[in-house]
């Protein structure tokens, strides 16, 4: 049957027509979460290039941080049924997953509007749930249904959300940092109070039209914010091996850059938010991520030829984005550790698919709620 006619009796059913903003609505449990003032320090400083940096006391609440944990663990647990589809061979060509990296796509989406443009690269599907994209709309385009973002004509690569502020999804790598330049011009020409966010990682920060769109973007102190999701491995190669100075937030030269610890999503926040006050005033700035996948650099990639399984699960132990926020929940009593226990982060059962007999089209059968 069309993805579009999936029955919805059943509130797991219905949850996969939601966007992402709408699931603390859901099921609030009995965590008690307020709007009021919470003052959290970030793990590590900010180091900054020809800037101030931003200070590391970050004001939250304690909706904001449960909001934060409920949304990376659902973006977790779509990666990781993603992955399951693509082995079962219901997702078809390039897939790269996104788990380990979510408190950038959260952390970044706390500190702007949807009048703000972000563009990123392939590795797309977090940030598109983070824009106000549906799982319908994600796994839809994933196995190249029509009700996907992108009609099912993109694929994993290319999702696309124009009405959220997302142009892409790009697959050419380094193409989608000239695009942002462009927005960014268009935002300006326009004389709107906005700006654009251009996603790269570490492996195309070398390419030579990164460098070509920063200059203009300085030329004409475009309102634009390049982010490099460092994430320490181009395809298999290690940064170190790659590039000469892996100080990405530095690369600019003559434009101000900041490291920010990409697992951290309250510093994404911070950074973010101070990224786009700085950029309307004085034009484009560089952050910097620190962050990780977990996974390897797409679904062909076992991720653990070039790297080892200690440093994985090193990561996993010590930075986990998800662990943090959830230490923070029950550090400040907002939650207890059984009010968290019904989101469990690497359930790969929790989006159940299964496929018709005889037929190429699918039943969602579960989707937990929060």
């Amino acid at each position: 049957m069309a993805l579009s006619r999936v029955a919805q009796s059943s509130p797991s059913q219905s949850n996969l027509l939601k966007p992402l903003s709408s699931y603390l609505s859901l099921r609030r449990r009995s965590v008690s979460t307020s709007s009021e003032p919470l003052t959290v320090e970030t793990s590590v400083p900010f180091t900054s290039h020809n800037c101030d940096a931003p200070p590391r006391a970050v004001e939250t609440s304690s909706a904001e941080l449960f909001s934060f944990f409920r949304d990376m663990a659902l973006m977790r647990r779509m990666e990781i049924a993603a992955d399951s589809l693509y082995k079962a061979k219901l997702i078809r060509g390039f897939c790269h997953l996104y788990d380990g990296q979510e408190a950038v796509a959260v952390g970044m989406e706390a500190a702007i509007t949807r009048k703000d443009c972000i563009i990123t690269a392939y590795r797309d599907h977090c940030t598109f749930l983070a824009r106000g994209g549906t799982l319908i709309e994600v796994f839809a385009e994933l196995m190249g249904r029509r009700d996907g973002c992108s009609k099912g004509k993109g694929g994993s690569m290319h999702f696309y959300r124009k009405e959220g502020g997302f142009y892409g999804g790009h697959g050419i790598v380094g193409a989608q940092v000239p695009l942002g330049c462009g927005l960014a011009f268009a935002q300006k020409y326009c004389k709107d109070e906005n700006v654009t966010f251009s996603m790269y990682g570490d492996g195309a920060a070398n390419q030579g039209q990164l460098f070509e769109a920063l200059n203009i973007s300085a030329l004409w102190d475009l309102p634009s914010i390049l982010v490099c999701e460092n994430n320490h491995y181009g395809m298999g190669t290690a940064e170190w091996r790659a590039a000469k100075s892996p100080s990405y937030y530095k690369r600019g030269d003559y434009v101000p850059g900041l490291k920010v610890d990409g697992m951290d999503a309250l510093a994404v926040k911070q950074a973010c938010k101070f990224a786009k006050e700085f950029a309307l005033k004085n034009g484009p700035i560089i952050l910097e991520m620190d962050t990780y996948r977990y996974h390897g650099h797409s679904m062909s990639d076992p991720g653990s030829t070039y790297r080892t399984r200690d440093e994985i699960s090193g990561v996993r132990q010590e930075r986990d984005p998800i662990e943090r926020v959830r230490k923070l929940l029950l550090t400040h009593e907002i939650a207890t550790e059984k009010e968290l226990k019904g989101a469990p982060l690497s359930n790969s059962k929790s989006l159940t698919i299964r496929r018709s007999l005889g037929t190429s089209s699918f039943r969602i059968l579960h989707m937990p709620t929060y």
